[in-house]
């Protein structure tokens, strides 16, 4: 009988105990902990990886990873990455502007958590400082991994995706010209330095470490969908444990507190796309 000469895919079994396997091996070298991380993301993100690193198996990416440096590093932005951009959902930065903006005013000094969006923590700079209250407060923009924190302190993007961006900013209730807050060069526009003065990037990873400081407002966008559902909780939980009371979580329009600890705690504000409040 003759042979292609391939070998036949391994059966779903095989592939479940090679995932586990690179898993297990990623966080004993690492400490990044992907194994409870939603299955579904999990197996597009890996296979996406065993194709870029031109493996053919998911013991052929293990391997690499285990290696190579660069093939590791490499694996965890691909996991830890949150695809962003300056401004999505304007809903939500609409509803921030509009009815968390004044409530942040009565504060002396407010501090703010971006979770995973460096394009966030631009945004919010952005309205903050057309509301003249930027120099009274302090964003940190945590991401998961070192690379992800260097991409958002580069504050950078296509200079071919202005005028989207100018959209959607005039969406979220832009006083101004979005043009006014970048810098273009070679085919690149970057946020001006002076967006970046009250940004603090810094890595911290939602999925394993803890509470650090106490802000008045959290924003986790598109973070949480990519855990578990014990994961998401135990996320949750460090999230509440980091909003004082009357502090306020700003989450995607499609999540929702359903798997969050202290669900009763918080209250949806009404006309706040994505927006809850801390109530003890």
């Amino acid at each position: 009988m003759g042979s292609s000469g391939e070998s036949p895919p391994p059966s779903p079994a095989v592939t479940d105990l090679e995932l586990q396997f690179l898993l297990e091996a990623v966080y004993r070298v690492s400490g990044f902990d992907f194994r409870e991380y939603a299955p579904a993301t999990l197996k597009r993100r890996v296979a996406e990886r065993v194709r870029a690193e031109g493996a053919v198996t998911i013991t052929g990416l293990l391997e690499r990873v285990l290696h190579e440096a660069p093939a590791m590093a490499r694996f965890v932005e691909a996991l830890t990455h949150n695809a962003g951009s300056p401004f999505r959902e304007p809903g939500f930065f609409a509803a921030f502007r509009e009815r968390i903006l004044p409530r942040l005013r009565t504060f002396p000094h407010v501090r703010i958590w971006v979770i995973g969006s460096g394009e966030d923590a631009y945004s919010l700079a952005i309205l903050l400082r057309e509301a003249e209250l930027y120099h009274r407060v302090r964003i940190y923009a945590t991401d998961a991994s070192d690379a992800a924190v260097e991409r958002g302190k580069t504050g950078s993007f296509a200079a071919e995706l202005l005028d989207e961006y100018a959209g959607r900013y005039a969406e979220a209730g832009g006083t101004k010209h979005f043009s006014d807050y970048v810098e273009l060069h070679d085919g690149r526009a970057t946020f001006r330095p002076g967006l970046r003065e009250q940004i603090v990037f810094a890595q911290h990873n939602l999925a394993c470490d803890g509470s650090f400081n106490e802000f008045h407002l959290v924003v986790a966008r598109n973070v949480l969908t990519h855990f578990s559902q014990s994961l998401s909780y135990r996320a949750h939980q460090v999230i509440f444990e980091s909003l004082i009371r009357l502090g306020y979580l700003g989450l995607s329009a499609k999540e929702t507190l359903r798997v969050a600890p202290h669900a009763r705690a918080y209250e949806a504000l009404d006309g706040a796309e994505g927006f809850y409040r801390r109530m003890r």
